[in-house]
């Protein structure tokens, strides 16, 4: 159970980072039609859960990406695109990866259950007849 819980987890941390990084990749794909003109990109930055604030952004190749960790790496816009999309590609294949073997755990956990309800009905019929025997020999 500790696994499949483990593993639940990880999927579920997954999903939500690849959405993350999808919308980070429309941003800097944004961007990157943004560096050539001169005038400020207008947005609103997320700072706390539903509370937003109005900024305008000059046209830079320069982003900031957090890694984790409390660590935030400044890139030129390529670079940044580049990195995305290999986490974004990295992601999604791990979550496949991972759906699978959940996949495979539930079914070991039903094959598991299964197996343990026939030994139960088994060891009944065996002290059923048992009892059957030892009633039929007092007669």
């Amino acid at each position: 159970c500790q696994t499949l819980c483990n593993q639940t987890v990880d999927a579920v941390t997954l999903k939500n980072q690849i959405p993350q990084i999808t919308q980070t990749l429309e941003i800097l794909r944004h961007m990157q039609k943004k560096k050539e003109t001169t005038e400020p990109m207008e947005t609103h930055f997320l700072l706390a859960d539903n509370v937003y604030c109005k900024a305008s952004v000059p046209p830079t190749d320069k982003v900031c990406l957090w890694l984790g960790a409390n660590v935030m790496l400044e890139y030129n816009i390529d670079e940044a695109q580049a990195l995305l999309e290999k986490n974004l590609s990295t992601a999604s294949r791990n979550l496949e990866t991972l759906e699978e073997d959940l996949d495979y755990l539930r079914d070991q956990g039903t094959t598991t259950e299964v197996n343990m309800a026939r030994v139960y009905n088994w060891d009944v019929k065996r002290r059923s007849k048992e009892n059957l025997l030892k009633s039929a020999a007092k007669s």
